[in-house]
């Protein structure tokens, strides 16, 4: 597999920019290709290499285009999988509340009988007693 280094490496389109080799320049010429561009001024570019650092552009934007849309894909795919289990645990809370919720007002109900059944019974003990 393709380190992110090698993904992101436009290939060379078959021009030389390094200049002539040490063969082209002549006989007794032993400067390397920068030193030899002292003194003089690059006007401008050739049409050549306009277009090659404009297709080598347009190539890294591509790559980088579509490492971003794989990057919000797994980011989607993420929350989505987030939203699933958020879901899952919710409906699991409302069933739990919903049971509690039940125990509880059955709990109220027989407190409330006790307490009556013992107020009648109570009352009538002392009823009696008089």
């Amino acid at each position: 597999m393709e380190s992110d280094e090698d993904a992101r490496r436009v290939p060379e389109f078959g021009l030389d920019l390094a200049g002539p080799s040490s063969s082209e320049r002549g006989p007794g010429s032993a400067v390397g290709p920068d030193q030899a561009r002292v003194g003089q001024r690059r006007t401008g570019r050739s049409p050549a290499d306009k277009e090659h650092k404009r297709l080598k552009r347009l190539l890294r934007n591509r790559v980088s285009a579509q490492q971003a849309r794989e990057r919000k894909k797994a980011y989607l795919n993420d929350l989505e999988a987030k939203v699933k289990d958020l879901e899952a645990k919710n409906s699991e809370l409302e069933e739990r509340m919903s049971t509690l919720q039940n125990e509880n007002n059955m709990l109220r109900q027989i407190l409330k009988n006790t307490t009556v059944s013992r107020r009648g019974s109570s009352g009538s003990a002392t009823a009696d007693s008089q």
